[in-house]
């Protein structure tokens, strides 16, 4: 596999998670999503998930099945929120490694190619689900709004900027 193709998201959503929809998900025939938690579904900084998330999170849930696998290893940090949320969860996963996709696909009873991994950067979560064959969806940062645009973690800019010389298309669907 080339680098293009380890780091080409299959759906580039151009806004935070919150706008990935019952719709998408059905359009792409996914059955289960596994979320990465900072900065997707929590700015990092943060202790808790905003209503909104919580909202989106209940309106899924029927839908899919769904995990949080995060590389924090913050575990009481990642617990309160896979709690609030009511989901099953991994810490300190280590990503792009496979290893706590792979038990969470095990533990959906999934095959990779019905699963979406959700994330907001390319180098981690995108990565690791290309390398699984997942169906990888990048998102936009959950930054918070009191430092809005200006909270969007330089990380995740180096990564676009790399990305792009490399060829990866990072442009956001209609």
């Amino acid at each position: 596999m080339s680098w293009v193709s380890l780091l080409q998201p299959d759906l580039i959503l151009g806004e935070p998670i919150l706008g990935l929809t019952p719709a998408m998900i059905a359009h792409h025939q996914l059955q289960g999503l596994i979320l990465d938690v900072d900065e997707t579904l929590v700015p990092l900084r943060e202790a808790d998930t905003s209503p909104e998330v919580h909202t989106w999170c209940n309106q899924i849930k029927p839908l899919v099945s769904l995990w949080l696998v995060s590389n924090n290893l913050n575990q009481s940090r990642i617990r309160r929120i896979a709690e609030v949320l009511d989901l099953p969860y991994f810490t300190g996963a280590g990503k792009p490694s496979r290893r706590k996709l792979r038990q969470a696909a095990t533990e959906m009873g999934l095959p990779f190619n019905r699963i979406g991994m959700v994330g907001d950067r390319l180098f981690t979560d995108v990565l690791a689900g290309n390398r699984l064959g997942m169906f990888t969806v990048l998102v936009e940062p959950m930054v918070n709004p009191s430092t809005g645009l200006a909270g969007k973690p330089l990380v995740r800019s180096l990564e676009v900027w790399i990305s792009q010389q490399l060829g990866v298309s990072l442009q956001s669907l209609p």
